[in-house]
């Protein structure tokens, strides 16, 4: 099965940045037998760097949100945004419940007490709604 644009950046990326570590460690203790080595890195760090360059169209129409960028910026784990998104979305939701709730109860109880002080202007208004009880 052929590794779809995604999975082929990544693992590019993935082998360019363990190039990069150690082309720094070589570097960090750079010894002239080290050389070749060195040279091999660095021509596979740049053919890595090609290989990018010609996955890009593949994977230009993705979108990546900023506050993901912030996470890794932050040393946060990215993974951890969609839960955030999650968690924060979940609890918008339990808050907009709660305010639902809170609307239909104080609409039950307009409408219980217009009923007790104008009994015929409520009834009207249930007969226009056609509903028996009054909209609860």
């Amino acid at each position: 099965m052929a590794a779809g644009p995604l999975d082929q950046l990544e693992q590019t990326l993935e082998r360019s940045i363990e190039n990069v570590r150690q082309v720094r460690i070589v570097v960090s203790d750079f010894q002239p037998q080290g050389q070749p080595g060195l040279t091999q890195k660095l021509q596979q760090v740049v053919k890595d760097l090609q290989e990018i360059d010609k996955l890009r169209p593949s994977v230009a129409d993705i979108q990546v949100p900023l506050e993901v960028f912030e996470y890794i910026d932050q040393g946060r784990n990215p993974q951890l945004y969609t839960k955030d998104c999650m968690e924060k979305a979940h609890s918008k939701n339990e808050e907009v419940k709660g305010k639902i709730d809170s609307y239909r109860m104080f609409k039950a109880r307009l409408l219980l007490e217009l009923t007790h002080v104008f009994p015929k202007e409520m009834a009207v208004y249930r007969a226009t709604r056609g509903d028996e009880r009054g909209g609860q």
